[in-house]
C-alpha cells in the first residue's frame, strides 16, 4: 500500500515540474521572440530613418514612392514633433542669417522666394488620406483637392513670410502649380494667413515641357534680369533650390513624402 502511495506521489511530482518546464520554456520562448521583435524593428527603423535622411541630403532622387515598410514611419514622422522641430529648426536658421547677411537697400529690389506647397501651405492633410507616400502621386486627385483651398498654413513659415514682408523684402511665390489654379491657390494662401506677396508665379502651357529645376531656374532669372537682388529661397524641394541663377542662400524644409 505504501508503495503504491509513493509510485501515485512520484507521478504527480515528475507531471507537476513536466507542466512547469513546460511554461518556462513557453516563457523563454516568447521572450526570445519579443527580443528578436524588438531587433528587427529597431532595425527597420534605422533603415527607413537612413532613408529618409539620403531623401533630404539629396543623395536619393526621382523616387515615384515611399518604400512599402517606411510608410508608417514617414506618417509618424510627417505628424509628429520631430517634423515640426525640424521645419522650426530651418526657420531659425534662416532668421539668423537674416541678421548678418543682407545690406537691404530699401528700393524695392530686395526679394525673397517661397515654394508653396508644403512650404507656406502644407499637404499632410490630403496625404493622410492617400497613403503618405506610399501611393504613386495622383496629379488629378491632388489637384482636386487643391481646388477646395484646405490646406493650412505651415506655422514656423508663415511667421517668417511676414518677417520678411515687414523688413521691405520683395515676397516671390514660385510654385509647381499649374496656372489652373491660380484662383484656388489665392484663396487658399489668403485664407491660410498669407497676404502682400509681390508675385505668384504658376506653370503655364509652355512650362509643362519644361523640368521642374528649369522651371524655377528660369522664374529667377526673370527676376534677377528685372534688377531684384534674391537674398534667398525656402522650399521643401531641391528642384526649388537648384540651378542658375543662384541666391545668395537656400534653405530647405524636410519632405519625404513626394519628389518633385
Amino acid at each position: 500500500m505504501a508503495a503504491k502511495a509513493l509510485l501515485l506521489l512520484l507521478a504527480l511530482v515528475s507531471l507537476f515540474l513536466g507542466r512547469l518546464a513546460a511554461a518556462d520554456w513557453s516563457i523563454l520562448n516568447q521572450k526570445w521572440r519579443n527580443i528578436k521583435n524588438a531587433k528587427a524593428a529597431d532595425t527597420l527603423k534605422s533603415y527607413c530613418e537612413s532613408w529618409r535622411i539620403n531623401v533630404e541630403l539629396h543623395n536619393i532622387r526621382e523616387f515615384q514612392v515611399v518604400p512599402q515598410e517606411c510608410v508608417d514611419y514617414i506618417r509618424k514622422y510627417m505628424t509628429g514633433s520631430q517634423y515640426t522641430a525640424d521645419s522650426e529648426r530651418a526657420i531659425e536658421e534662416v532668421k539668423l542669417y537674416l541678421t548678418s547677411c543682407c545690406s537691404l537697400q530699401n528700393d524695392g529690389k530686395d526679394a525673397w522666394i517661397f515654394d508653396v506647397d508644403d512650404t507656406l501651405l502644407s499637404t499632410v492633410p490630403y496625404f493622410k488620406k492617400h497613403g503618405f507616400g506610399g501611393q504613386k502621386l495622383n496629379l488629378t486627385s491632388l489637384e482636386a483637392w487643391m481646388e477646395e483651398c484646405k490646406a493650412p498654413a505651415l506655422e514656423p513659415t508663415l511667421k517668417l513670410f511676414h518677417e520678411l514682408k515687414d523688413k521691405g523684402i520683395k515676397i516671390f511665390l514660385v510654385s509647381s502649380r499649374r496656372e489652373t489654379l491660380r484662383s484656388a491657390t489665392v484663396d487658399n494662401l489668403i485664407s491660410a494667413g498669407y497676404h502682400g506677396w509681390s508675385s505668384l508665379i504658376l506653370r503655364g502651357l509652355d512650362d509643362e515641357y519644361l523640368q521642374m529645376q528649369q522651371f524655377k531656374s528660369e522664374a529667377r532669372k526673370k527676376l534677377v534680369d528685372q534688377g531684384y537682388r534674391i537674398w534667398g529661397i525656402i522650399g521643401d524641394q531641391w528642384s526649388s533650390l537648384k540651378g542658375l541663377p543662384e541666391p545668395n542662400r537656400a534653405f530647405k524644409l524636410p519632405n519625404s513624402i513626394y519628389y518633385l
